[in-house]
Protein backbone atom coordinates (compact mmCIF):
# COMPACT_ATOMS: atom_id res chain seq x y z
CA UNK A 1 0.00 0.00 0.00
CA UNK A 2 1.58 3.31 -1.07
CA UNK A 3 1.53 6.23 1.28
CA UNK A 4 -1.30 8.40 -0.88
CA UNK A 5 -3.27 5.32 -0.28
CA UNK A 6 -2.68 5.22 3.45
CA UNK A 7 -3.04 8.71 3.95
CA UNK A 8 -6.59 8.24 1.96
CA UNK A 9 -7.45 5.57 4.72
CA UNK A 10 -6.63 8.26 7.32
CA UNK A 11 -8.45 11.04 6.21
CA UNK A 12 -11.25 8.31 6.29
CA UNK A 13 -10.82 7.38 9.56
CA UNK A 14 -11.11 10.37 10.64
CA UNK A 15 -14.65 11.54 9.01
CA UNK A 16 -15.88 8.25 11.04
CA UNK A 17 -14.25 9.73 14.11
CA UNK A 18 -15.88 12.80 13.92
CA UNK A 19 -19.15 11.39 12.72
CA UNK A 20 -19.16 8.81 15.86
CA UNK A 21 -19.04 5.87 13.56
CA UNK A 22 -14.88 4.95 14.73
CA UNK A 23 -13.70 5.47 17.90
CA UNK A 24 -10.12 6.76 18.93
CA UNK A 25 -7.49 4.52 18.04
CA UNK A 26 -4.84 5.01 20.99
CA UNK A 27 -0.93 4.44 20.90
CA UNK A 28 -0.99 1.89 23.04
CA UNK A 29 -3.13 -0.36 21.07
CA UNK A 30 -0.66 0.45 17.95
CA UNK A 31 2.07 -0.64 19.99
CA UNK A 32 0.53 -3.97 20.94
CA UNK A 33 0.13 -4.39 17.48
CA UNK A 34 3.72 -3.22 16.84
CA UNK A 35 5.17 -6.09 19.39
CA UNK A 36 2.95 -8.84 17.34
CA UNK A 37 4.19 -7.88 14.40
CA UNK A 38 7.96 -7.69 15.27
CA UNK A 39 7.47 -11.44 16.85
CA UNK A 40 5.93 -12.51 13.53
CA UNK A 41 8.50 -10.81 11.21
CA UNK A 42 11.09 -12.79 13.98
CA UNK A 43 9.47 -16.25 13.28
CA UNK A 44 9.23 -15.69 9.50
CA UNK A 45 13.12 -15.12 9.32
CA UNK A 46 13.88 -18.15 11.73
CA UNK A 47 11.50 -20.28 9.39
CA UNK A 48 13.43 -19.06 6.38
CA UNK A 49 16.86 -20.51 7.99
CA UNK A 50 15.15 -24.12 7.95
CA UNK A 51 12.60 -24.06 4.96
CA UNK A 52 13.74 -27.55 3.69
CA UNK A 53 12.57 -26.55 0.22
CA UNK A 54 12.76 -23.13 -2.16
CA UNK A 55 9.62 -23.02 -2.77
CA UNK A 56 8.89 -22.96 1.36
CA UNK A 57 11.72 -20.54 1.34
CA UNK A 58 10.22 -18.49 -1.36
CA UNK A 59 6.66 -18.35 0.52
CA UNK A 60 7.88 -17.46 3.36
CA UNK A 61 9.82 -14.33 1.92
CA UNK A 62 6.38 -13.57 0.34
CA UNK A 63 5.20 -13.57 4.17
CA UNK A 64 7.90 -11.61 5.03
CA UNK A 65 7.66 -8.98 2.87
CA UNK A 66 4.20 -8.48 3.72
CA UNK A 67 4.73 -8.61 7.35
CA UNK A 68 7.39 -6.00 7.02
CA UNK A 69 5.38 -3.44 5.26
CA UNK A 70 2.56 -4.32 8.30
CA UNK A 71 5.15 -3.01 10.29
CA UNK A 72 6.24 0.20 7.99
CA UNK A 73 2.80 1.07 8.62
CA UNK A 74 2.35 0.59 12.14
CA UNK A 75 5.27 3.00 12.88
CA UNK A 76 3.94 5.10 10.62
CA UNK A 77 0.78 5.29 12.72
CA UNK A 78 2.16 5.46 15.86
CA UNK A 79 4.41 8.58 14.40
CA UNK A 80 0.96 10.14 13.23
CA UNK A 81 -0.66 9.69 16.70
CA UNK A 82 2.60 11.07 18.59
Amino acid sequence: MGLKKLAAKVVDYNERLDSGKASKIKPGDVEKVLLKLRKKVAEIEAGIEVAPSADKKARLESKLGVARAHVERAEWLLKELG
